[in-house]
């Protein structure tokens, strides 16, 4: 069976199996009295949802709209990115901290590094058109990536939607919603190279929108989410040189940022669910599945309208230490969800 029907037989499956959960939910505003967990997931991929996690005492959302990521700092708290800037929940989902103002907007995808003891955040502005590192404790901007003109192409648009970081210090930052190329630059913010084209080759990108460092592999490579690949979404792994490696998962609607913990990697998909896949990049299980395509790839969803366990723009995701998942909602009101990993007796 080759790679692509294979990996979308699984989805076909998996998701049969995640759908059911749509008529446990209820519709209701998180956090009220009728919302109760929902379980979701299967095997050693079994998730429960925290209802009302992240919203404010009085139950409405404390982000404002999102189009963005999450990642967490070694003390366990959770940084998501909105359209105001990134605001910090504790573990109990309070909000501890708030990055607000014009160098924090819009910040399309984050990574968390830590770098000589101190903790920096790696974000992608696609509206602001630059990459952005900065302390992730003070706040304060140490790097600017802007447009490289040393690269000497010509672009009309600069719009990254992207970032990853190595452990020697070379960044990558995708130029998802506009040329598809995906620069990469010394530690200290120098240009060094490009690669990637726009289309719908094998070796393009149809809107390279996410991209991570794939540290399940010996040596780590790219991991780059290829949103609108037709027919279907995928991914594609690239050595840190840009060179084209292999297509390793097809078939996964609007594939939008990847988190890697350990051998498994969780990949939030547009069109409303979160997959998760091994190191063969076979699907383990499918999260929050959204089964009306209405509802689906659909920011304007009022937070009233929210159903507990589904998800309905999947945009970003992050594991903490104990392989709980905190997930993001492209939306309207600004939606944030943590799914507490149910382990086994004996695990």
């Amino acid at each position: 069976m080759n790679r692509a029907l294979k990996t979308g037989l699984l989805a076909f499956l998996v998701g049969l199996m995640t759908a059911g959960f749509w008529l446990e939910a209820e519709v209701c505003a998180e956090g009220t009295e009728a919302a109760k967990p929902v379980r979701m997931g299967c095997g050693i991929m079994t998730f429960d949802t925290v209802p009302g996690w992240g919203l404010r005492p009085d139950g409405t959302s404390a982000l404002g709209p999102t189009h963005g990521a999450v990642v967490i700092d070694k003390a366990g708290n959770i940084f998501t990115s909105a359209h105001k800037g990134v605001v910090v929940f504790s573990p109990d989902g309070k909000v501890i901290q708030e990055y607000l103002g014009d160098d924090f907007t819009h910040i399309h995808d984050m990574e968390i590094r830590e770098e000589d003891g101190t903790e920096f955040i790696y974000g992608a502005r696609n509206m602001a058109g630059e990459g952005i590192k900065f302390d992730a404790h003070r706040g304060r901007i140490t790097l600017r990536l802007p447009f490289p003109e040393e690269s000497g192409l010509k672009l009309a648009k600069f719009s990254p939607t992207a970032i990853t970081v190595t452990p020697g210090g070379d960044i990558y930052l995708s130029d998802g919603y506009a040329s598809n190329h995906i620069f990469k630059f010394d530690r200290t913010g120098k240009y060094v190279m490009h690669f990637g084209t726009a289309g719908n080759g094998m070796e393009q990108f149809n809107t390279a929108h996410g991209m991570t460092l794939d540290t399940r592999y010996d040596p780590p490579r790219l991991l780059i989410c290829d949103r609108n690949h037709e027919p279907k979404g995928r991914l594609l792994h690239y050595d840190l040189d840009g060179k084209f490696l292999a297509e390793v998962a097809t078939g996964l609607g609007m594939p939008t940022s990847a988190s890697v913990q350990g051998d498994y990697v969780s990949v939030p998909d547009l069109h409303g669910r979160l997959v998760i896949l091994d190191k063969n990049n076979t699907i383990m299980a499918v999260l929050g599945h959204n089964p009306d395509p209405a509802r689906r790839a659909n920011f304007n969803i009022p937070q009233n309208e929210w159903i507990e366990g589904v998800f309905s723009g999947t945009h970003g995701s992050y594991w903490d230490a104990d392989g709980n998942l905190y997930v993001q909602d492209w939306n309207v009101a600004g939606r944030i969800m943590k799914l507490t990993r149910v382990r086994a007796a004996a695990d």
